[in-house]
């Protein structure tokens, strides 16, 4: 990691081909391999990353029983650049691969930040079902790798503004793996296939969680919903 830490960008957002977040849910930077230029250590590691021997592991120690598929197309994924007041509001990930059409099963985060001081804040929270209350934390700290089981009821983020100084960024990198089904308790049945489900802290208004969602009908019509989560 120490040799992939040289070569992260050290200005992501100057990338004409990245993309910057500015919204009420998410404040932040990305890019992925395939939309940027990057030296090949980066490509190597991506690809160690999509690889069987990691996929291997990762079925190992998750205990899926469906087979892991790896996601070429980096959807959602690769690099991120978070910098001072940059946040990521709790939510549970889309749960299907708009390509592929795959169940998302497994998030992976590695973070690349030396030196991060608990102050900055930062920290990776993950929530309980109901929204009452925050169960973990974990400081982005350089070498921290953080493997998950991403559901409908999954919900995480790194909700707080960043406090770091400014020229300070917070670094990470994120995969996503996917299966051909999954366990029906893992899914909400109101809402099978759905996008980003942003929720709101204990006692806070952060964010909008009024969803559309678009039913077809027939043919090429559709009925528009709104629905509170």
């Amino acid at each position: 990691l120490k040799e992939f830490l040289k070569h992260f960008p050290k200005n992501l957002e100057d990338s004409k081909d990245s993309m910057n977040w500015n919204t009420v849910h998410e404040k932040k930077i990305t890019a992925t391999p395939l939309q940027i230029k990057f030296d090949d250590k980066i490509y190597f590691f991506f690809n160690l990353l999509n690889s069987y021997y990691f996929l291997n592991f990762l079925q190992q120690i998750t205990d899926i029983k469906e087979k892991l598929i790896p996601d070429p197309y980096f959807w959602g994924g690769g690099l991120c650049s978070v910098k001072r007041g940059g946040y990521l509001k709790i939510h549970a990930d889309f749960n299907i691969h708009p390509k592929m059409k795959l169940n998302r099963r497994i998030n992976v985060l590695i973070y690349l930040n030396k030196d991060w001081k608990e102050k900055y804040g930062g920290h990776l929270e993950f929530w309980n079902r109901e929204m009452s209350e925050c169960q973990k934390k974990i400081s982005p700290n350089f070498n921290t790798v953080v493997i998950f089981n991403t559901n409908d009821f999954s919900y995480h983020g790194h909700p707080t503004p960043l406090l770091c100084p400014e020229g300070v960024t917070r670094n990470s990198i994120a995969l996503y793996y996917y299966t051909n089904g999954r366990p029906v308790s893992e899914i909400n049945i109101n809402n099978y296939e759905h996008s980003t489900q942003w929720q709101n802290r204990k006692n806070l208004k952060e964010v909008d969680t009024v969803k559309v969602e678009y039913k077809k009908v027939f043919g090429k019509f559709y009925v528009k919903k709104k629905f509170k989560s």
